[in-house]
């Protein structure tokens, strides 16, 4: 009985030592198990790469310039050129799809859909123009909450507005999950109504236990070029008195130059054959075009402030991941034409930015949306995590769309299906970017490749080959010495350019494009 009552320990004790261990163990897991982050995906449309203050912009930015200086700017991400194109991609970690079937499959796991699987909860807001079937719209793909525009823009005021003739007329589709709606109060605006319903789905998901993922699409700054007044009145006469789209190019290359965005090897790119002279334009009427596109972002911003207040308010911020960029690079497109009888501002009309400021938008690079060089594919990046991210950091490290997707899942602890609801799933095409995230550096992509309406490009390391669908020839530039795209060494360099080139044909036919180009992809309208 002695050697029993050696080993016994009095109840008291025990319980004493009992809670002890028990916390110990529960330290030990909070140390090594932290809290899955919240992770909200932020994109606007047709935005330049150079228009928001913290890439040389002069638009007043205050939040993403927050954003910016308390996380890391990418100098080096990539998007698909077009609308539909990076939605797509953006939702299933993979290159655009343009054989038979669409863009969005049965064989492909949407962000939605993958993020439910680990645990997340999730919504939508704003631009989808992926469909509204049963096996695309966003409600039946993964996303628990959906309020937006199921088409590829709208007016701003009132979405169900018709467009005007010559934008062919169209009244576009807008619903709550899978409720059309089709009446808006006589104050709407959609970006403030994003935000509204990306704040709700804050306040209700903070609430329960399991963290959530957002995506936020704004329509914003793409046409029709809508605005509030009191937001137009602060650009009202800006890009007037700084000299038009030259001036301006100008102005955001000194800026970037001084930000350290832009390599001092760097060079600005040549004046694109479709901008036009500014002493020669209706200086007002450009200005004003100009100013309601300023406003937009700048509403935008203020949303995004909105939004952070509300990640504030939940306690939830410092465990939230966010990501802001932009769709494509600016746009040149003009429905309807340059007639200062078409006003930008009220919802009553349908303008456009134009060719002249839509090229300006990308500076320092080579032209706009639509193309694949550098100024169609290339997006603003920020990321934001505190705590997590080093604060006012730049990476001239590669990304690309395709990359969210493993992100995301390596974030959440979760690994990509190769099964989704009996189909067998394509396999992930993107590579994560949580080394570039915790400052390290990862293993970049072999190759990138792009395609819209013919425009081809594929980047191999500092390699790009690129295929303007108007000059039908390949061009070669070396991005480590010519981010801007200002010396074509194909003549210099045949073997180079051929050994691309046959690439880019191999990784379309993979991915089911003709040799000649998408035709399909002409027939989509933003």
């Amino acid at each position: 009985m002695a050697d029993v009552a050696r080993y016994f320990i009095p109840m008291k004790s025990f319980w004493r030592w009992s809670s002890f261990f028990s916390a110990f163990l529960f330290l030990m897991a909070a140390t090594q198990l932290p809290a899955r982050p919240n992770i909200i995906l932020i994109m606007c449309d047709d935005m330049g790469w150079s228009d928001i203050g913290c890439y040389g912009g002069e638009v007043n930015t205050p939040n993403l310039d927050r954003m910016a200086k308390e996380g890391l700017r990418f100098t080096q991400f990539y998007n698909n050129a077009k609308c539909t194109t990076t939605r797509a991609s953006i939702l299933t970690g993979l290159y655009p799809r343009r054989d038979r079937g669409g863009l969005l499959r049965e064989n492909m796991v949407t962000l939605g859909e993958a993020m439910k699987l680990a645990g997340y909860q999730t919504a939508l807001s704003g631009k989808w123009h992926l469909g509204n079937s049963a096996s695309t719209h966003p409600y039946k793909r993964g996303f628990d909450e959906y309020y937006g525009l199921l088409d590829g823009c709208c007016n701003f005021f009132n979405p169900v507005q018709p467009d005007p003739s010559y934008k062919g007329g169209k009244v576009r589709k807008f619903g709550h999950n899978d409720e059309m709606i089709t009446e808006f109060p006589k104050d709407y605006y959609t970006t403030d109504a994003f935000t509204d319903h990306t704040i709700g789905c804050v306040k209700k998901f903070s609430a329960k236990k399991e963290p959530f993922f957002l995506h936020l699409c704004y329509t914003a700054p793409h046409y029709p070029l809508h605005a509030k007044p009191e937001d137009i009145a602060k650009y009202r006469g800006k890009f007037k008195e700084l000299g038009g789209w030259f001036k301006m190019r100008e102005q955001r290359w000194a800026r970037l130059q001084q930000m350290g965005l832009a390599a001092d090897n760097w060079k600005l790119s040549d004046e694109d054959s479709r901008a036009y002279g500014w002493d020669d334009a209706d200086q007002d009427h450009e200005d004003l075009r100009m100013a309601v596109y300023a406003a937009m972002i700048d509403s935008m911003d203020q949303n995004i402030g909105r939004l952070r207040k509300a990640l504030e308010d939940a306690g939830v911020a410092d465990n939230t991941v966010i990501f802001f960029l932009s769709d494509n690079g600016g746009c040149a497109e003009e429905p309807g034409g340059r007639s200062a009888k078409i006003i930008p501002g009220p919802k009553e009309y349908y303008a456009a930015v134009g060719p002249a400021w839509g090229w300006a938008q990308n500076a320092p690079f080579k032209k706009h949306k639509s193309w694949v060089h550098e100024g169609g594919v290339s997006t603003p990046c920020i990321a934001w995590w505190p705590g997590k991210i080093k604060a006012n950091t730049i990476t001239r490290q590669p990304g690309h769309i395709i990359d969210f997707m493993p992100t995301f899942l390596e974030l959440a602890g979760a690994k990509y299906p190769e099964k989704y609801k009996g189909n067998e799933i394509l396999p992930v095409e993107g590579k994560s970017l949580l080394p570039i995230l915790e400052g390290g550096k990862r293993e970049s992509h072999q190759q990138l490749a792009w395609e819209w309406s013919g425009n081809r490009a594929l980047r191999e390391g500092d390699w790009k080959v690129v295929w303007d669908s108007r000059v039908k020839d390949w061009e070669l530039y070396n991005l480590a010495n010519d981010r801007c795209e200002t010396e074509n060494l194909a003549a210099k360099e045949p073997a180079q350019t051929k050994r691309l080139s046959e690439a880019w044909m191999r990784w379309a036919k993979e991915t089911g494009l003709s040799v000649g180009g998408s035709k399909k992809s002409k027939k989509k309208k933003s």
